[in-house]
């Protein structure tokens, strides 16, 4: 019998760095005869001749394409009479693989538009879907105040998925909404009436179109509301005083649901 140097056969650690593969690789196929060496030396030692190596990168190859080692197996033990069907049939699965990966290549290329940038829309479409009074440099200052945030990454998690139709369902939604708030304050709705309190869920429901809000969230932002030169100015614009009921009638809510106004936190 041969030894480990002689050239007629190679150790199994020859062979795995010849290929490319794990010694527990060339053991598993061997035990399963998938692959098994030729000659052993007078120790015991397994020796990969020429043959032996042939077939070995063959299931390298036939690995390498997604096949499994039932199918390899039948390929190089003739059991499979039509190769070319049997490799066009993979060849099919891989094309499939590549177009679900592009797929999610796609998607995660939004994901990280959506991350850096808030809204994956051009400033025209920004402008057609929010209004004129819309400033598409918003996106960008709240990614600055509040990219580190969870909330953030909730929000970019929702924009990533959207497209022009989803973000103009979203602004339709909101501007029913505040014509509803108007209309309320306008018809003498008071703070903590049933009435009130429907709007305020649903504002919380309007505004999980962005992130979820929890209601000591919601407390925060009624505060912003009226106290923001912008949102104040947005709200008091639809109607006089309109920031201000917006508030009274969300801290109104939240105490129906045990929540003290004055010590909300955002949380």
């Amino acid at each position: 019998m041969p030894d480990a140097t002689d050239p007629d056969g190679l150790t199994v650690g020859q062979v795995s760095t010849r290929l490319g593969v794990t010694v527990r690789a060339l053991h598993h196929w061997d035990e399963i005869g998938l692959a098994c060496p030729s000659l052993r030396t007078a120790a015991g030692y397994r020796l990969y001749t020429a043959g032996d190596l042939e077939r070995l990168h063959r299931i390298v190859v036939y690995k390498e394409l997604g096949l499994g080692l039932g199918r390899i197996r039948d390929l190089l033990d003739g059991s499979t009479a039509d190769v070319p069907g049997a490799l066009r049939a993979q060849r099919a699965q891989v094309a499939e693989r590549i177009d679900r990966l592009r797929r999610l290549g796609a998607g995660l290329d939004r994901m990280i538009d959506a991350h850096e940038r808030g809204l994956l829309l051009t400033a025209g479409q920004q402008a057609a879907i929010f209004g004129p009074r819309w400033n598409p440099d918003w996106p960008a200052e709240a990614r600055r105040r509040y990219g580190h945030t969870p909330q953030w990454l909730q929000y970019a998690e929702r924009s990533a998925s959207r497209g022009p139709a989803e973000w103009q369902a979203v602004a339709d939604a909101v501007a029913d909404l505040e014509r509803a708030l108007a209309d309320a304050m306008d018809a003498g709705v008071t703070p903590g009436s049933p009435e009130a309190d429907r709007l305020v869920e649903r504002h919380r429901e309007v505004f999980a179109s962005y992130f979820p809000l929890t209601r000591q969230m919601q407390v925060c932002l009624g505060r912003r509301f009226e106290a923001d030169p912008e949102f104040a100015a947005h709200y008091d614009g639809i109607r006089a005083g309109l920031a201000t009921w917006f508030r009274q009638i969300i801290d109104a809510g939240a105490r129906a649901h045990g929540i003290d106004p004055d010590t909300a936190t955002w949380q």
